[in-house]
């Protein structure tokens, strides 16, 4: 008598996956998918292309004014000419004054919500320059050239209340020297050479300090770059092309996934 197979049932055989994939796969789902590889590619430079084309271009526009001078402490031919205020205080006041009244002053001209630009303010290192900057399209030059005049007139009508107040006080010193020189001249006393000799020197220093007192000056007012600022589409288009054909890669390689998950859930509904 034949006793009962104990053994289970067979079940249907159903395929394994290898999870290792070799280069010479990869390279075969790429020549597989070729068209898609293509097309993505295609696009994302295209849209790359199209955005560095219409991108709008930009420009650098610079003013640049030289701040008032007067002679050194010390008047010595290695003494540098300094600045009648110093160029740090002329940016604050810049930044912090001048800048906020003038742009709200100019929008409200526009009819804008707010600026379409912004200026900076700088002074290079061991110079008497302050810089105004803006980077702006060519469409807004005119505003651009509007609010930096008009910062720039702000500057210089403070520099000059300065020009004059030291110059009206070298003046008074200059005339007082003279009348004691004078007064020493018709004076007696042994003394009196010296004294003329120190009013002397003093009468030439303070010549000197009123001939080298120089007022501020506008050397040049929104002058653009010649080349755009920001980035330039060449480089757009480059970073197009590499992303390209990264998400080319990547895109046929997620086809790839997707269509071997589709094909293992049919197999397990059937």
């Amino acid at each position: 008598m034949t006793q009962p197979s104990s053994q289970p049932p067979s079940q249907p055989s159903r395929p394994e996956y290898d999870d290792e994939i070799s280069l010479v796969d990869l390279a075969k789902i790429l020549v597989r998918r070729w068209k898609a590889l293509v097309t993505i590619f295609v696009l994302v430079v295209g849209v790359a292309l199209a955005y560095a084309l219409l991108m709008p271009r930009t420009y650098q526009y610079a003013s640049i004014y030289n701040a008032a001078e007067q002679a050194p402490a010390q008047v010595s031919t290695l003494s540098p000419t300094r600045a009648l205020e110093a160029p740090s205080s002329l940016v604050a006041k810049a930044s912090n004054l001048y800048l906020g009244p003038l742009t709200r002053e100019l929008i409200a001209e526009q009819g804008w919500e707010n600026l379409p630009f912004e200026v900076t303010i700088d002074n290079p290192p061991d110079t008497l320059l302050i810089t105004l900057s803006s980077e702006a399209s060519p469409d807004y030059v005119e505003q651009v050239k509007a609010l930096h005049e008009r910062l720039l007139e702000r500057l210089q009508q403070g520099q000059q209340q300065l020009v004059e107040r030291r110059r009206e006080t070298l003046q008074g010193q200059l005339e007082s020297t003279k009348d004691s020189l004078e007064v020493l001249r018709n004076a007696d006393s042994p003394s009196a050479g010296e004294l003329i000799a120190t009013y002397t020197a003093r009468i030439a220093e303070l010549e000197a300090n009123l001939a080298d007192l120089q007022e501020g000056e506008v050397n040049q007012v929104a002058v653009q770059s010649l080349e755009p600022a920001g980035t330039s589409r060449a480089l757009i288009v480059a970073l197009g092309l590499v992303f390209g054909a990264m998400l080319a890669i990547i895109g046929v390689f997620v086809m790839q996934f997707a269509s071997l998950v589709r094909t293992s859930l049919k197999e397990d509904k059937s």
